[in-house]
């Protein structure tokens, strides 16, 4: 089913088929009440052929140009996290749901980090998994459909080096990607194959070894094995339980997509970067679904990936101490006397 509805996409041309296709399919089949999952270790293999792919653009010279836009891609990370913390006192209020829940639904982060936050600090994980995984459902179909209708599709010159196929290259390339995301999967780093595979490929690429190319059936089947686990999340049982919730994550999502593309369009026109560009790089989506809307639109997949993973490693390394001081800061100002 995943397959043939990316090949459905295809046919339709939609913006991203061969993650589209079989995310939609997957969650239909789930929410229709059949017990499918997708492959196992298929979100590993997924983010590892799209990290390995991503990482090809970042050549010596794309580097120093991003280098010079740091402070920005900080400043823009800060900006989604006070989207997120927005986003989540909405979902409290409407919904009823706890702060702490609420919050671990709306960051722009890692679900597996969330979802591990929420077990540490006592929230409903439930919630959060369904909230972090409709999350990005819409935002996988809405920003690409948004950016693709509105005719945002730039002249983007950055192109992957090498731009040759070279099956022992790639075969030596994929062992070194491969071991990255191992050695971080081993340490415990959130989001280790999608990160680890990455950053072999930019150190393989900055070093201009020039092992070889991804041929593009490849990154169709790391889109695919990413669509496949993001529609296995959905439960149907859930939806018969939580409307009210459902309907408040719903709100929240669209909520996060608006203030992100200001944030976004405001940046572009501060620091120059082409708006639709920026509006990419600010979206609340993940590092690969980003890049390979990036990559299919031609908005500077260098840079919409590395504003992504600039953000990931602020939230991932400071989302805990964020979260306490935030909760000592609302009681303070919960138990403060009224005069």
């Amino acid at each position: 089913m995943s397959v043939a509805g990316g090949f459905f996409c295809s046919w339709l041309q939609t913006p991203l088929p061969w993650m589209i296709g079989p995310l939609l399919a997957t969650a239909s089949m789930r929410l229709l009440g059949t017990d499918v999952s997708g492959p196992k270790n298929a979100r590993s293999v997924g983010q590892t052929l799209i990290g390995c792919s991503l990482g090809l653009y970042f050549t010596p010279v794309v580097v120093g140009a991003l280098s010079e836009h740091m402070s920005l891609m900080v400043f823009a990370a800060f900006l989604s996290i006070l989207v997120g913390y927005l986003c989540a006192f909405f979902l409290a209020g409407v919904s009823g749901a706890d702060k702490t829940t609420a919050v671990l639904a709306c960051m722009p982060g890692s679900a597996a980090e969330m979802t591990t936050l929420a077990e540490r600090h006592g929230a409903s994980v439930d919630r959060v998994v369904f909230a972090q995984s409709l999350r990005m459902l819409l935002v996988v179909i809405l920003v690409p459909t948004a950016l693709t209708l509105v005719g945002a599709h730039g002249t983007d010159p950055y192109i992957p080096s090498p731009p040759h196929i070279s099956y022992p290259g790639l075969a030596l390339l994929f062992t070194f990607c491969v071991t990255g995301g191992a050695i971080l999967a081993a340490l415990n780093v959130p989001n280790a194959w999608m990160l680890g595979p990455l950053a072999v490929s930019i150190a393989v690429t900055i070093g201009e070894l020039g092992l070889s190319g991804v041929p593009q059936v490849l990154s169709n089947l790391g889109q695919l094995l990413l669509g496949c686990i993001l529609g296995a999340r959905f439960d149907r049982k859930f939806l018969k339980g939580g409307r009210r919730f459902i309907l408040s994550v719903i709100g929240s999502i669209f909520l996060a997509l608006i203030l992100s593309a200001f944030v976004g369009a405001a940046l572009g026109f501060l620091s120059g970067i082409p708006v639709a560009t920026m509006v990419l790089a600010a979206a609340p989506g993940g590092i690969g679904e980003m890049g390979i809307t990036a990559k299919v639109l031609q908005l500077g997949v260098p840079l919409v990936t590395a504003f992504h993973v600039t953000r990931i490693v602020i939230l991932v390394t400071l989302a805990s101490p964020m979260f306490k001081l935030a909760r000592r800061v609302h009681a303070r100002i919960r138990h403060r006397p009224r005069d």
